[in-house]
């Protein structure tokens, strides 16, 4: 499936492919209404992203990070993509579409043929997976539901 991607972001926004800093990670999970993590378990899941990348707002007040995503896999078959988010002032512009599409454009050019992606979406992300191609995994032949131990 064609990836509903934007070409580029909108004016004012960067696109970095790199994780961002623990600290905006931290800020962006609070407000964005993620589950708050500790500076450890940040700076851990930072470290053991697959890959990640953000997306940053630069103003005449500074530059601020507004947007991120990671991949955790194996590099092999199996990733997971985790910690899509966007400040909710800067959401309905584009950016979750843009920076989920260079999550799932990475796995497509780095991974062998025929990668499993997979994630959990919350409730309002559910059209944007699904515009990229996601469906819900308890109705695809019923080969599974999603379960979590937490």
């Amino acid at each position: 499936m064609e990836p509903k991607t934007p070409k580029e972001l909108p004016a004012g926004y960067s696109f970095i492919a790199a994780p961002p800093p623990l600290d905006d990670y931290l800020t962006l999970r609070e407000v964005t209404g993620l589950t708050p993590k500790t500076a450890l378990q940040g700076s851990k899941a930072l470290a053991g992203s697959w890959y990640a990348c953000h997306v940053v707002h630069n103003s005449d007040a500074g530059s601020q990070v507004v947007g991120m995503g990671r991949v955790i896999g194996d590099g092999g078959w199996y990733f997971h993509i985790a910690d899509m988010a966007v400040h909710p002032e800067h959401q309905k512009r584009g950016l979750g579409d843009f920076i989920l599409g260079k999550l799932i454009e990475k796995v497509e050019h780095d991974a062998p043929d025929r990668p499993y992606i997979n994630l959990v979406a919350d409730p309002p992300g559910i059209k944007l997976y699904s515009r990229h191609g996601f469906v819900e995994t308890s109705t695809v032949g019923r080969k599974g539901v999603g379960m979590q131990r937490y």
